[in-house]
């Protein structure tokens, strides 16, 4: 029954929190929107803030699923090879 709980409480904890707390930024890039919202450029060439943030935000989001597969590794190709040889 316990372990059922357990599941459920954090998802019901999860829905519940307003979507604002959940939707923080991270303070380099908020910095970096404010401090260039006339000029439309940031890090000082022509380069446009939104490029630049959607670059840094797709770096960061990749960085785990690299090292999470680099740490099992082995884990992900056993799993695939046995996938792929299981008859049905």
């Amino acid at each position: 029954m316990s372990r059922n709980l357990l599941p459920l409480l954090l998802l019901a904890i999860v829905l519940l929190v307003p979507d604002v707390v959940l939707a923080q930024g991270c303070a380099m890039c908020k910095a970096v929107v404010q401090n260039n919202e006339g000029s439309g450029h940031a890090f000082g060439g022509t380069q446009a803030i939104g490029k630049g943030l959607n670059s840094g935000i797709l770096y960061l989001m990749a960085v785990p699923y690299v090292l999470l597969f680099l740490l099992f590794r082995k884990r992900i190709v056993g799993f695939v090879r046995e996938f792929a040889g299981a008859q049905g």
